[in-house]
């Protein structure tokens, strides 16, 4: 088959969202079919204000509906909310043809964050947009349910993945630093409520991996946590296997690709209830999830690293593929409603 995934997230940006398309695409063209990634790569850009590391792209539906007809896909899918999924929002129904979206990012809570916007407001925008999908993609169970009570249709459940040749236990690395080994690798920004982490009073060492515009301000609030910035590949593998827990302080995240991957690595995670950390976490012997982070933090000292390799195990973007190709391969009505549900716990 041919599919377009239309994009503002993708490479060199690092998150989820990038980590979850080109693992798809990966998996896509592994098995023949052809795929057309349409991103921010195809037009000029300007940095987004606040978060120049992030560009906008100057899409408009005139050009995506040259690039959809002369690729002529059979099957059309719009991952983000941004410039490029607006444009091509706009020209896949100016063309009569259905597509379908994926819904990545709690976005009226990270504006919130930084203007005085209305999440009502924000959530009336993304229900007009994910509206007329033929199905809407989210990536766990907990959102699709708070999805569905805000008046979302056509959801369906979409899991995520890790790469189990690059993330899996290892010897631990000598960090230098006195134990226990609290990490969390996030972007580095103000949504992602890293100072309830860098606020506890933990023994040992806490490590912060990843950039963004919050970075030089924790430094200094925090002077005694760990900045490492960005790492990626053996070395964040590497980073992964030699904590002792995995801290994810996020409260706004809709999944949090980076639990999945310390716990291939053997690392168990301290979280809040939230979802992600509730869909992967909760019920198992992998995690400890508590709204007291302290607590989660401390108690998830005490478990096995090898129940947790064994929950990440569960995860593969094989079946991530699995789940798109079904979805997007239905008729529209068969669509509505459905939930193909996260692997269980246990």
């Amino acid at each position: 088959m041919r599919f377009l995934i239309a994009t503002d997230a993708w490479t060199p940006q690092i998150n989820g969202v990038v980590r979850t398309l080109s693992s798809l695409v990966m998996e896509l063209r592994a098995r023949g079919h052809e795929v057309l990634v349409v991103s921010p790569d195809d037009f000029r850009t300007l940095p987004m204000p606040t978060y120049p590391e992030i560009r906008l792209s100057l899409a408009t539906s005139g050009r995506m509906r040259r690039i959809i007809e002369a690729f002529d896909p059979q099957s059309i899918h719009i991952a983000t909310e941004g410039p490029i999924g607006l444009a091509t929002r706009s020209a896949t129904l100016a063309l009569g043809r259905g597509f379908t979206t994926s819904f990545h990012t709690r976005f009226p809570e990270y504006l919130r964050q930084r203007l005085p916007v209305p999440e009502s407001l924000s959530y009336a925008f993304l229900r007009w947009f994910h509206g007329r999908a033929n199905a809407c993609l989210v990536p766990t169970e907990a959102v699709r349910r708070d999805l569905k009570a805000k008046g979302f249709r056509n959801l369906v459940t979409w899991t995520r993945g890790v790469d189990a040749s690059l993330f899996h236990p290892r010897p631990p690395m000598d960090l230098g630093l006195p134990g226990p080994i609290f990490l969390t690798v996030s972007r580095v920004a103000p949504e992602k409520n890293l100072e309830a982490f860098l606020a506890l009073d933990l023994p040992g060492s806490k490590v912060v991996v990843g950039d963004g515009p919050a970075l030089a301000g924790l430094k200094r609030r925090f002077p005694d946590a760990h900045f490492l910035g960005s790492r990626s590949g053996e070395t964040l593998a590497h980073l992964y296997a030699s904590a002792d827990v995995f801290v994810f302080p996020s409260k706004t995240d809709t999944f949090g690709i980076v639990l999945i991957e310390a716990l291939a690595c053997g690392t168990p995670v301290a979280a809040y209830p939230e979802p992600g950390p509730m869909d992967v976490v909760a019920g198992t012997k992998a995690g400890c999830i508590s709204n007291d982070l302290r607590v989660a933090c401390l108690a998830a000292l005490a478990l096995d690293r090898r129940d947790a390799a064994e929950r990440a195990a569960h995860f593969t973007w094989g079946a991530c593929a699995d789940i798109f190709l079904d979805v997007l391969s239905r008729p529209a009505p068969q669509a509505v409603g459905s939930a193909l549900p996260l692997p269980a716990a246990g």
